[in-house]
């Protein structure tokens, strides 16, 4: 199946360790949303917004790697799955349940999804306009 990431799982490493069967295809943009973060956890969100774009990973996962990711994103408790189409394929991506005010993230967090943004080659100026707030 195909999964979206847009936060920590742009982390090449990190995801491949998490997701073994994961393969990274390529670079894309989710139009009419944008990123933020929010919950105690200060994690990244994705929420609508028109002309707005979130850049993230198009990833190959298997049956097992949705299992670990459910289990990673605390779905369906703090995540649910969201999906899209792109080219008219479906692809899976998380969102948050509830969608409480901006948190800035934690550092090392942020150091994450930095280093995931490096590894996708994204533009991190979405990045920045995130961590703005509103």
């Amino acid at each position: 199946m195909l999964y979206f990431a847009y936060g920590s799982n742009l982390h090449h490493f990190q995801m491949k360790r998490r997701c073994k069967d994961s393969i990274f295809l390529k670079k894309i943009n989710l139009k009419d949303f944008r990123l933020t973060f929010r919950s105690k956890y200060r994690a990244a969100d994705i929420e609508p917004k028109k002309n707005s774009i979130v850049p993230g990973a198009l990833f190959e996962i298997s049956k097992s790697d949705e299992k670990k990711l459910d289990v990673y994103e605390d779905f369906p408790t703090l995540y649910k799955k969201h999906y899209f189409y792109y080219y008219g394929k479906k692809v899976m991506t998380y969102t948050m349940v509830k969608k409480s005010p901006f948190k800035f993230p934690t550092e090392r967090y942020l150091n994450v999804v930095r280093r995931g943004y490096r590894d996708c080659k994204l533009n991190e100026k979405y990045l920045k306009k995130g961590l703005q707030g509103s």
